[in-house]
């Protein structure tokens, strides 16, 4: 059985966490977007058998669960990938942006979560996820998903909330 820890990254009311305002006059909130994947990765891998799906956020979005709370209940479910969904911002209605796919900081990139990360970076490009203007979409970071997981984890950021270039295909 393959299991999967799947992490719609932040609460609905986390502050801040939201599409920019004169990109989206809904300014749609991070979860809801993160939430979005989630359940469609769920959706999709009910079909098969020998998968295992458990999600470690609130699926309601009400409650941003504790960092800590979501590691140790992937760990607890012993799960071969911890998956943490979310999307970036930072670029304040430019049009830099695009997808990002994160391991964490001190393993390397021809390790397994290395190639796990570039196999999800190659996957969603050839699916039509932007590529962006990323210097490095694939880098190492000190993340708390990531360091206190016990089995190969990745973050990834599915574009940028505040890109003119991103919004249109995040919406």
């Amino acid at each position: 059985m393959f299991k999967l820890a799947l992490d719609a990254g932040h609460g609905k009311h986390t502050a801040g966490k939201r599409c920019l305002k004169s990109l989206d006059k809904n300014e749609t909130r991070e979860w809801v977007l993160n939430n979005r994947i989630c359940t469609k990765i769920q959706a999709l891998l009910s079909g098969y058998d020998g998968i295992s799906v458990k999600r470690v956020d609130d699926t309601s979005g009400k409650t941003d669960v504790a960092l800590s709370t979501r590691t140790k209940t992937a760990n607890n479910f012993k799960a071969d990938l911890y998956l943490s969904i979310h999307h970036n911002a930072g670029v304040g209605g430019g049009k830099g942006g695009g997808l990002v796919v994160i391991r964490q900081k001190g393993l390397s990139a021809d390790g397994e979560t290395g190639k796990i990360q570039k196999k999800f970076y190659n996957a969603l490009i050839k699916a039509g996820v932007p590529k962006g203007n990323r210097s490095n979409p694939t880098p190492a970071q000190d993340l708390q998903v990531l360091r206190e997981t016990k089995m190969p984890a990745i973050l990834i950021e599915c574009g940028f909330m505040d890109s003119a270039t991103d919004i249109k295909y995040i919406k």
